[in-house]
């Protein structure tokens, strides 16, 4: 058959006046196909018929019915369980080497019987109009502080038009991760966009167990902002786009950094954020021409930052304990029977009475959990001894793993009176110097010497200078006693052959 590019050939000779034996000859074909194509002015691939005809039996014509009223009913049905549902119902019928016929069938039933598919719509985002925020989780990169895994989240904020991005570290979905997220990111931007833009916050509502509490709180920041509140349809990801697809590009560039890097450990927390500014900046770098852009369409920022917390007013129970989002932690015993005021912030929770500020907590990430400062019960449990062993939060009251090593032992030394005697060790380290009664601990454990809150006293208050952590030596390995004992082995052998 001949090819679109002999007949072109057979034209242009048969143009320059060459006769129709010559040119078919020189255009590789035959006088009476060339005069066919010269009649018709057409190229081949202009009059060839399109297959329309099967070259091979179909397998699934006489079941292909019963696949149609199963795709009809759930579209979402799979070939691959369709066509085992066939081979199950119809034994030895069916090899599995036709599955992908069946795969072709139901792609094209797809495409010109089934349902509509969902239509992505491009859109333009004009310079200065709106960011968009959402939180990621980065566990999956493996980064550790001092090798203690760090499992963290990445509030992320990003400008549509520019795509420029910043981040903040934070451990929850809380409304102060997002305050506190989007607050530096536009104190790190220098400016305001018109409108800010999110998912349904769903995380964030269920955190807070009021969603008109939590919509108050969230206008009343976009307001100090004069910022527009937009978020999307439900079950709609794919309208926060900009930010989901960044979510995707800056975890691949921190993993690939974290290999560049050689280490995924980092020795403080502020070391790991700080690397996270640099990633930024690089990432940002590309990005000025059209940030600047956006710089002439947005506003200035507000003169001050909004407070990132969260007011309740708790009373102190008879434990001297708070409950705060359903989380426990103790605070003076001089306020029992006190309401205070305590404001959640994204990290830590500060408890304040008479407008001042007792105490600054660590906030407890989860639910149902507790944090006890042994300092303030341990003047009452000195006094009630027997309360200790069957507190509800004994395990808070060992403030190292020495200090639980050491009512152990107390345990076995003194059965009857471990707990009076660990209250006295532990009362030590309030009044005196935690790290002196740890240290004073760690002596007595490795000497294995007999623990009393007496002996502790004394060394910490004559400040006993103790031997540091014994180094672990191994004497090198004399390599000759080896060769005796092979060679040993060796002639026994030959006497058992023998």
């Amino acid at each position: 058959m001949a090819t679109d590019q002999q007949v072109r050939k057979l034209m242009k000779l048969l143009n320059t006046g060459t006769t129709l034996s010559l040119a078919a000859a020189k255009a590789g074909m035959c006088e009476k196909t060339a005069r066919k194509y010269r009649r018709s002015g057409k190229l081949p691939s202009e009059t060839e018929k399109p297959h329309e005809w099967r070259t091979r039996p179909d397998p699934f014509c006489e079941v292909w019915e019963e696949v149609r009223e199963l795709l009809e009913t759930n579209p979402r049905l799979e070939a691959k369980t369709l066509f085992e549902d066939l081979q199950r119902r119809y034994p030895g019928r069916f090899q599995d080497g036709q599955l992908r016929t069946l795969q072709r069938r139901v792609k094209a039933w797809r495409a010109l019987e089934g349902p509509e598919r969902e239509v992505f719509f491009v859109q333009e985002h004009p310079p200065g109009l709106l960011c968009q925020s959402d939180f990621t989780h980065m566990a999956d990169l493996g980064v550790t502080i001092n090798r203690q895994a760090f499992d963290h989240l990445v509030y992320h904020f990003v400008l549509t038009h520019s795509n420029w991005e910043t981040g903040t570290v934070c451990f929850s979905e809380s409304f102060e991760s997002l305050s506190d997220g989007l607050q530096n990111a536009l104190f790190a931007l220098g400016a305001v966009p018109q409108a800010h833009q999110t998912d349904r916050l769903t995380s964030a509502v269920t955190s807070l167990g009021d969603e008109v509490k939590f919509t108050d709180r969230y206008h009343a920041l976009l307001r100090h902002y004069q910022l527009e509140a937009r978020k999307t349809q439900a079950s709609s990801p794919n309208e926060n786009g900009d930010v989901e697809q960044r979510h995707h590009r800056f975890k691949r560039a921190v993993d690939q950094a974290l290999m560049l890097r050689g280490s995924r450990d980092f020795e403080s927390r502020e070391a790991y954020e700080s690397f996270l500014r640099n990633l930024f900046n690089q990432l940002n770098a590309g990005r000025r021409e059209r940030l600047a852009n956006e710089f002439k369409h947005m506003r200035a920022l507000p003169s001050s930052r909004l407070g990132a917390f969260k007011k309740l007013q708790c009373k102190v129970g008879q434990g001297s304990t708070i409950n705060v989002e359903r989380n426990i932690y103790s605070v003076n015993s001089r306020l029992i029977g006190e309401r205070v005021e305590v404001r959640v912030y994204a990290e830590y929770v500060e408890v304040w009475y008479a407008q001042k500020k007792v105490d600054t907590i660590p906030r407890l990430r989860g639910r149902s959990r507790h944090r006890i400062n042994y300092r303030h019960v341990i003047g009452w449990l000195v006094r009630k001894p027997g309360a200790f062993e069957h507190y509800r939060y004994l395990d808070d009251l060992f403030p190292t793993s020495r200090f639980r090593m050491a009512y152990d032992a107390l345990l076995r030394q003194l059965p009857h009176r471990a707990s009076k005697e660990y209250l006295k060790i532990l009362h030590l380290a309030a009044r005196e110097n935690e790290t002196a009664v740890d240290e004073s601990l760690r002596f007595l454990i490795d000497t294995e010497e007999a623990i009393r809150a007496e002996t502790i006293e004394t060394m910490v208050r004559e400040a006993t200078a103790l031997p540091a952590v014994t180094d672990v030596t191994i004497d090198d390995i004399d390599l000759e006693h080896y060769d005796a004992f092979l060679t040993s082995l060796t002639f026994v052998e030959q006497e058992v052959r023998v």
